[in-house]
């Protein structure tokens, strides 16, 4: 009993724990959304003044980048909700197909650059002014720290929707190095050479694309229940062994819902106890499971007699 006893302060510690991480999620989408809506700005200033297409598609994308933290920010509280009689599991369910909103803005924002961008190749423009560098210089630092901090929050927060949110910063960033680049061409190689910047913001497009596939397949398993966690599965294997009274495990399953993971497992016990003193012990397995590993979800045990023949 004293294992059971133990469990109780852990296991609220770990329910504040996961309320101090939906915060932290939903704080670093607040940095997103400010963030974006400055870059914004001083990207399409910047690209009209100084006659950058790149950069001008640069802004285009923190343009999609705001509304996506923004679809973030909803889908985060929302998954906040407590379960009910229609979501018996919560709403976590939610990240997913918001991360699928997310993907379909780069989508979205990767094809009107690449549009552009043809569009700007086949049309005689100024080179772009050199001052525009120190500004993408500028940018580029700030889009790759912001893609780190959001990162760390989703690894953080187990959060597929902000882990989206933070490689729109990381595509941002890589749209801003094709321009660096592009500009950084037109200028060193001058007439003939003005279009360099718009063959860089085409390249940087199809970068998008692929960052938008790597979002969107983690997401596309998590909807699909996709077994993704083998290192949570060995973590509980191991910890249910700690338990009194369990002898092994079985099959168990995995599946994620917005921050947490629901598990279905299958403990081994002494075949000979009794219905009650099974029961005693999934309970305990349960409790000291959650009090054990962060973010699980509703567990569900089930008793598996050591001596039972197929």
């Amino acid at each position: 009993m004293k294992s059971v006893i133990t469990v109780i302060p852990t296991t609220a510690y770990n329910v504040y724990l996961s309320m101090k991480n939906e915060e932290k999620a939903i704080r670093a989408t607040y940095f997103s959304i400010i963030g974006n809506t400055s870059l914004a700005i001083i990207k399409g200033l910047t690209g009209v003044l100084g006659h950058s297409y790149a950069l001008i598609a640069d802004a285009i994308e923190s343009i999609t980048d705001i509304f996506a933290s923004l679809l973030v920010l909803f889908g985060l509280k929302y998954a906040k909700r407590p379960a009910d009689d229609n979501h018996p599991y919560g709403h976590g369910k939610i990240e997913p197909l918001i991360t699928f909103l997310v993907v379909a803005f780069l989508v979205i924002s990767a094809s009107v650059i690449a549009f552009k961008s043809i569009e700007n190749i086949q049309t005689p423009h100024k080179v772009p002014e050199p001052w525009t560098l120190i500004v993408l210089f500028g940018i580029i630092l700030w889009k790759e720290i912001s893609f780190r901090i959001v990162i760390k929050r989703s690894k953080e927060t187990n959060s597929s929707s902000l882990k989206a949110d933070a490689w729109h910063h990381r595509s941002d960033a890589i749209t801003s190095i094709m321009a660096f680049i592009g500009i950084s061409v037109a200028l060193i190689f001058g007439k003939g050479y003005e279009t360099a910047d718009d063959w860089a913001a085409l390249l940087a497009s199809f970068f998008i694309l692929y960052n938008s596939y790597l979002i969107f397949r983690p997401a596309l398993g998590e909807i699909m229940d996709e077994h993704r966690y083998d290192d949570l599965l060995s973590e509980i294997r191991e910890e249910s062994m700690k338990v009194p009274g369990v002898l092994g495990t079985e099959k168990c399953f995995i599946r994620k819902a917005g921050m947490k993971y629901h598990v279905d497992l299958h403990a081994i016990v002494d075949g000979e106890i009794s219905v009650k003193e099974g029961h005693d012990i999934s309970h305990h397995l349960k409790d000291y499971l959650r009090s054990k590993i962060p973010n699980l979800g509703h567990v569900l045990i089930h008793i598996e007699p050591d001596k039972y023949e197929k």
